[in-house]
């Protein structure tokens, strides 16, 4: 293996675990000494990832979404029809979120950089969600409707689901609110 493929699948590796991590920890309360003890490894590593903390979780959080996105992309591939590839899609995207503990959500939405790639991101799915929409009215499977206001609402719900608006309210984990968003949207947009 050259030298540069090592050093890339261990950036990978490196980054992967810090992403489980914060996932299941959160990170505002970790120092970069408590990061480098829990990945097994020093300071000066950490800085050849990013130059600081922040910089780590910003870089963490888009390669969490990154693996996300690939996660949901792959799950939806081999799935026919719109009404399915939605119900597949936001399922999947339910699921990559519910690796997410309260605490990571919690701290994401603290820190701006963090919360801004996650209000990136959902602007990137309810953008898929329109596609996925106008295939299925262009199919026939879906009545004539207004698709940007469906992914709207679709990205309004999906921001309320992340801040814990939508638990707070209903009891629903992530989830579990991404396949009820699913149901009704797709319910409410069949032909």
């Amino acid at each position: 293996m050259a030298p540069t493929e090592f050093a890339t699948r261990r950036r990978t590796e490196l980054f992967d675990a810090l992403v489980d991590l914060f996932l299941a920890e959160g990170f505002a309360h970790l120092t970069l000494g408590d990061i480098a003890a829990r990945l097994r490894c020093s300071k000066s590593t950490l800085y050849t990832l990013a130059g600081s903390k922040e910089q780590l979780v910003r870089t963490a959080t888009v390669h969490f979404f990154r693996r996300a996105t690939e996660q949901v992309e792959a799950r939806v591939r081999p799935v026919t029809g719109a009404q399915q590839r939605i119900l597949a899609y936001l399922s999947a995207v339910g699921t990559e979120l519910s690796t997410a503990s309260d605490r990571f959500m919690t701290d994401l939405d603290a820190f701006l950089p963090a919360r801004e790639i996650y209000e990136r991101n959902t602007r990137i799915a309810a953008d898929r969600v329109r596609e996925l929409i106008d295939e299925g009215v262009t199919a026939g499977e879906f009545r004539s409707v207004h698709a940007a206001f469906a992914a709207d609402l679709t990205a309004t719900m999906m921001v309320r689901i992340q801040q814990g608006g939508v638990r707070d309210r209903t009891g629903l984990d992530h989830a579990d609110a991404y396949r009820e968003l699913a149901t009704l949207l797709t319910a409410g947009i069949s032909a």
